[in-house]
C-alpha cells in the first residue's frame, strides 16, 4: 500500500467479462485465469470513444448494471428477515444453539421409536426378587397398625438424610412434626423411621403386658388434623377411642386437590396438646410448596431432605447382597468378605458409563434405588444379563413418567349442582403439574419464565379438551415454583438467555435427570391419545413465539412426537406447518422433519418425502424442503443435498435462490466443505445463469456469515470455538487445504458485475474484523491465510489498495492506519513487495 500509488475509482471488471453483467468467469480452469489478467480499463474507455457511444446509451447501460445488481443484491439478503423487518437479525444463532441443546436432551444412544416400554414391577430372577411394590402411592393407604416386620426392615435398610438427628429432637420436644417433602423422596419411610424410633423406648414401659400393641399407626387422610384429635380427646367434648399410650400416628396429607386447604395452627396446637396427654407423638407428611409454606414455616413445620443416592443405593446393594449370601448358607467370615467383594464390583457396575445413561436420572428416590442395586446384584450373580440390566434402567424414567399422568383427570363423578361451580376453577389447578411437566419435557433448558408461561398454555389447552363446555379459569396468584420444582424433579440453574442477539442472565430450568423429557413424551403420545388434539395445539402456538430458546426447542421435541407415529405427525403437524404463510412455522417443520431424520428408522422415509418436496411440491413445501435440506440429513449425501438446492434455486428466475444459498452454506460448516466449494465453483461457470447466481450468491453468503449462525450439530468441530468469525476466516484458519478454492470463489465475485457491489461490502466486512473494538487480535489469522491466495495480481492488490483507503477515509467509521497498513502487509507477501512500499508502507 505505497503512498504515491493511488487510486482513482472503484476496481475495473475482470478482463474479458461483458458489462451486462450476465455471465461470470468463464474460464474452466478457475484460478488460472487469474494468470492473464490485464488492466483493460483503458482500452474498453478508448473503444467506447471510437464507437461514439451517445449519453443515452451510456446510461440504458448503466441503468441495466444497477438492476443487475440489486437484483443480485435480493439473492444475498438474509430470507428470514421478513419475520421481523428487511434488515432486522434472524437470531440464526441463538436458534442453532438452542436446537443443539436441545437435542441432546433426547441423545440417548438409541432410537426412541424403539424407546423401552417394558415396566418392571414385581418379578423373580433366579433367586433375585425385584421389587417395584414401594413407587406404590401411599395416598390409598388408611388407617391401620404398621407391621412390626416392615419396622424391622426399614431399621436395617433406612438411610437417614441431613438434618434427621434435627428431626428426631424437634419430634420428643414438641410431640408433633409437620415433615415437609416431595412425593417419592423418602419422606413416608424418613416419618416411619421417627416414629418407630421415639415410641421403641417407651414401648415396654408403657404396656409390658401386650408385646403385640401396635406402636405405629397409619391414619386416614379423609379426617385430617382435626379428625385425628378428636379420636385421642383432643377437642372440646371429644373421647379418644383407645388408650393407645406412647403410640405414633402418621399421617400423610395431600393437599394437591381442590377445596383442600391446610390445617391451621389452632388445629395444630389442639392435636400437639392430645398428642401430649396420652404420651403419643405424630409426624404429618404434606407435599412442599405455596400451600404449606406456613405450615412448614410455622413451630411444627420441618423440612425433609432426600437421601443422596449413593448411600441410598449401596444400602439397597447390601441388603440384596447379605440376604443372597445368607440364602447360600456361607459363614458369618466368608459371608462378609464376599458382600464387601460384591459390593464394590456392584458399585463400580453402577459407574458405568452406559449403566448411568440407561438410568438417566440424576437422584435415585427409594424405589428407584431399590430396583437398581436389584438388578446390579443379579447381574453380578449372573441372573440377570447385561441387556436384561440396561432393560430395567431405563425403565426407571418411564416409570416414574407413568406414575406421573396415571389417571390424572379420574376424579369421583360431580353433582350436577356442583358441577359448574368446581369445575372452572378445578380443571386447570389439576392439570397444571402434567402441563409443567410436559412444558419442561418440551422446552428443558429455556428460561423458568418461558416453561412457565408455557405451562399455562398448555394447562388451557388441556382444560378446554376436557370440559369443552366451560371456559377455563386460573387464579391469577395461584403459580407455585417450589411445588413445580419438586412435583416434577425440576431444577433451576443460573445460566443465560439469548434476547435479540445479546445475551442476558436467566434461571434455566431442567429435569433432574436425562432420561425424563423423552420418557414423559413417549408416556403422553404413546399411552394417552386424547391429550395429542390439545398438545399439537400448544405445539402449534410455540411455533409462532419469537424467541428461538422456545421455538426451536418445541420443534425439536414435535419431531421426536413424530418419530413415535410419523402417520399422525405429518397429518397434524409437519404439513400443515411445511406449507404456512409465515417463515418460522416453515423452519419449524424443517426442523421436525430433520429431528425424525436422525433416527435410522425414518431417514429414508424422510429423504424421500424432501426430494418429492424439492421437485414437485409448492412454494412452501419447496421453501421447507431448502431448509431441511440444510441440516444435512434430509438427503443421502452431500452431493444430493446440493443437487435438490439447486433445484429449487434455479427455479422461477431465482425467487428462492436466497434460502437455497443460505442452506448451501449451512452444508459448508459440515464435515464436507470440499465437496460443496467444488460445486460452487461449477456453479460459477455453469452456461445458465441461475446457476451462476446460485454459485456466486453463496460465495458473497459465506463470506460474511458467522460461524455460530450455521453451524449445527457438530460437537467435535474445530469451528465450535470461532462461533463469531466469519465462515469463510473460519475455514481458512482451520482447513488450509480449502484457501485456494474459497480464493477462488471470492476473485470470482469480486470481477463479477454484477455481484461485485455485494462482494466488495463482504470484503470490507472481512477486513474490518481483523481486531475487536477493543484492539485484540480477532480474525487476524484467517486473514493472513486468506489475503494473499485473494491478491495473488497486481489488479487485486490495487483494489484492496482502493479499499483500505476507502476505509480509512469513511466519515463515520474510519480505519485505524496502523491497522490498515496491517492488513496490506498480510496480502503482500515480503518477496513480492517493492523498495518503495518498504520505504513508504
Amino acid at each position: 500500500m505505497p503512498d504515491e500509488h493511488q487510486a482513482d475509482g472503484s476496481p475495473e471488471p475482470a478482463p474479458g467479462r461483458a458489462d451486462d453483467g450476465r455471465s461470470p468467469e468463464a474460464n474452466n480452469d478457475g484460478r488460472q485465469a487469474r494468470g492473464g489478467e490485464r488492466d483493460d480499463r483503458a482500452p474498453r474507455e478508448a473503444g467506447a470513444a471510437d464507437d461514439g457511444r451517445d449519453a443515452a446509451h451510456d446510461e440504458a447501460a448503466e441503468q441495466e448494471r444497477e438492476r443487475a445488481a440489486e437484483r443480485f443484491r435480493e439473492y444475498t439478503r438474509d430470507p428470514l428477515a421478513e419475520e421481523q423487518s428487511e434488515d432486522g437479525p434472524t437470531d440464526l444463532a441463538a436458534a442453532s444453539r438452542a436446537r443443539r441443546s436441545t437435542r441432546m436432551l433426547f441423545d440417548t444412544g438409541r432410537d426412541l421409536n424403539s424407546f423401552d416400554r417394558s415396566y418392571i414391577r414385581s418379578a423373580h430372577i433366579g433367586d433375585i426378587h425385584l421389587r417395584m411394590d414401594a413407587r406404590q402411592s401411599t395416598s390409598v393407604m388408611r388407617s391401620g397398625p404398621v407391621p412390626e416386620e416392615e419396622l424391622l426392615r426399614l431399621r436395617r435398610v433406612h438411610v437417614e438424610p441431613e438434618g434427621y438427628l434435627a428431626l428426631s429432637n424437634a419430634l420428643r420436644a414438641r410431640r408433633l412434626l409437620v415433615l415437609g417433602a416431595a412425593p417419592g423422596t423418602g419422606r413416608t419411610s424418613t416419618a416411619l423411621a421417627l416414629l418407630d424410633e421415639v415410641t421403641a423406648l417407651s414401648a415396654g414401659c408403657a404396656d409390658a403386658e401386650s408385646p403385640a400393641r401396635p406402636r405405629v399407626l397409619r391414619v386416614d387422610p379423609n379426617g385430617g388434623v382435626r379428625g385425628l384429635a378428636e379420636s385421642l380427646g383432643g377437642a372440646p367434648g371429644g373421647k379418644a377411642t383407645a388408650e393407645r399410650p406412647a403410640t405414633g400416628y402418621l399421617l400423610e396429607l395431600a393437599l394437591t386437590q381442590p377445596g383442600s386447604p391446610p390445617p391451621d395452627t389452632m388445629d395444630l396446637d389442639a392435636l400437639a396438646a392430645a398428642l401430649d396427654r396420652c404420651q403419643g407423638f405424630g409426624v404429618i407428611v404434606v407435599p412442599v410448596g405455596s400451600a404449606t409454606n406456613p405450615l412448614l414455616a410455622g413451630r411444627y413445620g420441618m423440612l425433609c431432605l432426600p437421601v443422596p443416592t449413593k448411600e441410598l443405593l449401596t444400602t439397597r446393594l447390601q441388603e440384596r447382597l447379605e440376604d443372597h449370601v445368607a440364602e447360600a448358607g456361607g459363614d458369618v467370615p466368608d459371608g462378609g468378605h464376599r458382600v464387601a467383594d460384591l459390593l464394590s464390583q456392584a458399585e463400580e457396575l453402577a459407574g458405568r458409563e452406559d449403566v448411568r445413561d440407561a438410568v438417566g436420572l440424576k437422584d435415585l428416590r427409594p424405589a428407584e434405588a431399590e430396583l437398581l442395586a436389584s438388578l446390579l446384584a443379579g447381574h453380578l450373580l449372573e441372573d440377570v444379563t447385561y441387556e436384561e440390566l440396561l432393560t430395567g434402567c431405563r425403565s426407571l424414567a418411564a416409570a416414574q413418567a407413568q406414575e406421573w399422568f396415571a389417571g390424572v383427570d379420574r376424579l369421583p363423578a360431580t353433582p350436577p349442582a356442583e358441577r359448574n361451580a368446581v369445575a372452572r376453577p378445578g380443571t386447570a389447578a389439576l392439570f397444571h403439574p402434567v402441563a409443567f411437566r410436559i412444558a419442561l419435557a418440551v422446552l428443558g433448558g429455556a428460561s423458568h419464565s418461558a416453561v412457565a408461561a408455557a405451562a399455562h398454555l398448555l394447562t388451557w389447552e388441556l382444560s378446554v379438551q376436557s370440559d369443552p363446555d366451560s371456559t377455563p379459569a386460573r387464579p391469577l396468584f395461584c403459580d407455585d415454583p417450589e411445588s413445580d420444582l419438586a412435583l416434577s424433579r425440576g431444577e433451576l440453574v443460573n445460566g443465560r438467555v439469548e434476547v435479540a442477539g445479546t445475551e442476558v442472565e436467566a434461571q434455566l430450568i431442567w429435569y433432574r435427570g436425562s432420561a425424563l423429557p423423552a420418557a414423559v413424551l413417549s408416556e403422553i403420545w404413546d399411552r394417552h391419545f386424547p391429550v395429542r388434539a390439545p398438545v399439537v395445539r400448544w405445539l402449534r402456538l410455540l411455533a409462532d413465539d419469537p424467541r428461538p430458546q422456545v421455538w426451536i426447542r418445541a420443534a425439536v421435541a414435535a419431531g421426536e412426537l413424530c418419530v413415535r407415529d410419523f402417520d399422525h405427525g405429518y397429518a397434524d403437524l409437519i404439513r400443515p406447518l411445511a406449507e404456512a404463510a409465515t417463515a418460522r412455522r416453515r423452519i419449524f417443520a424443517a426442523t421436525m422433519v430433520d429431528q425424525a431424520a436422525g433416527h435410522a428408522s425414518h431417514r429414508k422415509a424422510v429423504q424421500h418425502l424432501v426430494d418429492e418436496w424439492s421437485r414437485q411440491g409448492t412454494k412452501s413445501l419447496r421453501w421447507t424442503a431448502a431448509m431441511a435440506l440444510g441440516y444435512g440429513n434430509a438427503a443421502a449425501t452431500t452431493e444430493a443435498s446440493l443437487n435438490a438446492l439447486a433445484r429449487i434455486g434455479g427455479r422461477d428466475d431465482g425467487e428462492q435462490l436466497a434460502v437455497a444459498s443460505l442452506n448451501i452454506v449451512r452444508l459448508l460448516a459440515l464435515r464436507d466443505s470440499a465437496t460443496v466449494l467444488r460445486k460452487l465453483a461449477d456453479w460459477t461457470r455453469h452456461p445458465r445463469e441461475a446457476y451462476q447466481d446460485l454459485g456466486l450468491a453463496t460465495t458473497v453468503r459465506f463470506a460474511v456469515t458467522r460461524v455460530a449462525e450455521v453451524l449445527d450439530d457438530e460437537p467435535g468441530s474445530p469451528l465450535g470455538d470461532r462461533g463469531d468469525w466469519p465462515l469463510a476466516l473460519a475455514l481458512a484458519v482451520t482447513h488450509p487445504e480449502l484457501v485456494g478454492p474459497i480464493a477462488d470463489l471470492l476473485w470470482t465475485a469480486l470481477n463479477t458485475p454484477r455481484s461485485q457491489e455485494v462482494a466488495m461490502d463482504a470484503l470490507d466486512t472481512l477486513l474490518r474484523s481483523a481486531e475487536r473494538g477493543d484492539g485484540t487480535e480477532w480474525t487476524r489469522p484467517g486473514l493472513a491465510a486468506l489475503l494473499p491466495a485473494l491478491t495473488a495480481e497486481e489488479h487485486d492488490r490495487r483494489r484492496l489498495d482502493w479499499l483500505l483507503r476507502r476505509l480509512m477515509n469513511d466519515p463515520e467509521n474510519p480505519l485505524p492506519d496502523a491497522q490498515a497498513r496491517s492488513l496490506w502487509w498480510l496480502a503482500v507477501p515480503p518477496r513480492d513487495r517493492t523498495g518503495k512500499e518498504e520505504r513508504h508502507g
